[in-house]
C-alpha cells in the first residue's frame, strides 16, 4: 500500500549525538531540529533560523556534514533515519525532535510522528507555551522535555497559567521539567515553579540547569546547592544536570 502524502519540510539539521540536557542525559538520540521560535530568550545559544539547505550527518556520529536543499522530504528523511537505525540496530534511545520550538510546525509533525514513531520512540523538546499544538501530537509523543521559562534568566515574562496547562497534557506520557537557573535566579521564581510541577503531580521529575558560558556552568556550587535544598522541599524528584553535551564538545 502506498504511503500517504506527507509534506515536506524546512529543517536545520539532523544528527546523531548524545543527550546532553534533563533525565535522558547520556542516551543517544538521533536529531531531527526544525527552524523558528516564538520566543527570543536572552541565554539561546541555538541558531534556529530558517536557511535554504538542512545539514545532515553523512554516516551517524561522524561529525562530517552534507547539504540537503530545503524543503526536504521526508522519504529522504525516513530512508536517513531507517538507515542509521539498522546500521547501529541498538544504539539510539530516541528521536529528538527539537528546534527551535517544533509544536510551530503541528500540521507538519501530525503527518510525520507516526511514521517516525514506527523508527524509534519520539521525544519532544520544547519551550512548554503552545498548548493547543501539544495536545493535537500527545498521542504520538514517547517523552516530553518541557521547560519553564523563568523571567530572570529569559528576560521574558514567564505564563505560569499557561504552563500549568501545558504540563498537564504533557503528563499524559514520560514527561519532566527542565529550570534555567542564573546566579541571580530568586527563590520565588524558584518556589513557584516547584509549586506548579508538584501541583500537576510529585511524580514529574524537576531539573535545575544552569547556565553555560565558555563552556563552564555559570552558577557557584554554592548557589546550586541552596536552590536544591529549597526545591527539595517542595518537589523531592529533583536533579540538578547541566549541559554536559558542552562539556564532551558533541553537537
Amino acid at each position: 500500500m502506498p504511503m500517504p502524502h506527507i509534506p515536506k519540510a524546512d529543517l536545520i539539521e539532523i544528527f546523531s549525538s548524545i543527550q546532553g540536557e534533563g533525565v535522558l542525559v547520556g542516551c543517544r538520540q538521533i536529531f531531527l531540529r526544525f527552524p523558528d521560535c516564538n520566543l527570543n530568550c536572552r541565554y539561546c545559544d541555538t541558531n534556529f533560523l530558517k536557511s535554504k539547505t538542512c545539514q545532515i550527518e553523512k554516516r551517524p556520529g561522524s561529525g562530517q556534514l552534507i547539504e540537503l536543499e530545503n524543503p526536504v522530504d521526508f522519504i529522504t528523511v525516513k530512508k536517513i533515519l531507517t538507515m542509521w537505525n539498522s546500521e547501529l540496530p541498538a544504539a539510539h534511545h530516541s528521536i529528538s525532535i527539537t528546534g527551535g520550538e517544533p509544536l510551530l510546525h503541528e500540521q507538519l509533525l501530525a503527518s510525520w510522528l507516526p511514521e517516525l514513531k514506527k523508527i524509534l520512540p519520539i521525544y519532544l523538546e520544547t519551550n512548554g507555551t503552545l498548548i493547543d499544538q501539544l495536545a493535537a501530537l500527545i498521542n504520538h509523543l514517547d517523552w516530553v522535555s518541557m521547560d519553564i521559562k523563568l523571567h530572570s534568566q529569559t528576560g521574558l515574562r514567564t505564563e505560569w497559567e499557561t504552563h500549568r496547562k501545558f504540563l498537564k497534557i504533557a503528563n499524559q506520557t514520560d514527561c519532566y521539567v527542565k529550570l534555567v537557573v542564573g546566579e541571580d535566579t530568586p527563590d520565588l521564581e524558584l518556589q513557584l515553579a516547584a509549586d506548579l510541577v508538584s501541583g500537576v503531580s510529585k511524580n514529574i521529575p524537576l531539573v535545575l540547569q544552569p547556565v553555560t558560558l565558555d563552556n563552564k556552568t555559570a552558577v557557584s556550587t554554592t548557589r546550586l546547592l541552596q536552590m536544591q535544598a529549597l526545591i527539595a522541599e517542595i518537589n523531592p524528584n529533583l536533579r540538578v544536570i547541566p549541559q554536559t553535551h558542552r562539556f564532551m564538545g558533541v553537537m
